[in-house]
Parts: C-alpha cells; structure tokens; sequence
C-alpha cells in the first residue's frame, strides 16, 4: 500500500476511536451536526534511495465548531489529535515518527453561522 494511504486510513481509524464524526474526501453535507473533523488533503514525498522506500507525508486536519465561545472544546479537540499522530509509531508496512505538528485556530465566517476552525498540519516521517 502507498505510505500516504497507509497513513491516512490509520489517521482516520485512531481519530474515529475517539469518538468524533470524522469525513474524507469531500466535506459532510449541509445540517451535520458540530463538532466534526475532516481529514483534508495529503501530501507524500520520496527520498531518493535504490534499496529503500522513505520519506515523509504530510496530512492535514481540521475541525469545525459551531461554538465560536468554546475555543477551549477546539483546542481540547486538537489537543487529542496530536497525541494520536504522536502514538502512530508504525503501520503494516512502515515505521513513523511524527516530525511536526501545527496547529492554528480561526474564525471562520464561510456559513450563516459563525464557526471556529481548527487545522493541525503534520509532518510525518516514513521509513
């Protein structure tokens, strides 16, 4: 399996495990109630190597809230999926380390209701 798919379904696992509604491929459809997380666009590159594969992924996640007084729910949100990637140490076919981990949180006014959006874009290293 490809190392960014390998990733991205174990990502999508760990994070439902907690107990959130979690979308991939295209955001939930009008009315899904909040808070919710969508794993959003991915990103793999390969180090040059003739006996190996490596190199690194990254992954971007957001979460929405309709809470825009309850940035401590967000941030508690984004808290707990942090320590999933930092926990992601292999997969079937590949060793991992976390390289880094940003995370922002916004306002965000694309709807009739105000929102916060917060996005984690991580970093991993594949081997």
């Amino acid at each position: 399996m490809d190392p960014q798919q390998e990733l991205f379904t174990k990502l999508l696992l760990d994070i439902k495990a907690l107990g959130y509604d979690v979308y991939d491929g295209g955001l939930p459809p009008d009315g899904t109630p909040y808070p919710f997380i969508y794993l959003g666009d991915s990103q793999q590159t390969d180090d040059a190597n003739k006996s190996a594969v490596f190199g690194n992924v990254y992954q971007t996640i957001h979460v929405w809230h309709n809470g825009p007084k309850q940035r401590g729910k967000v941030s508690s949100m984004l808290l707990e999926i942090k320590q999933v990637c930092r926990r992601i140490e292999h997969t079937a076919n590949f060793a991992w380390n976390v390289r880094n981990l940003n995370q922002r949180i916004i306002p965000d006014t694309t709807t009739k209701e105000p929102l916060l959006h917060g996005i984690i874009e991580a970093e991993f290293k594949f081997s």
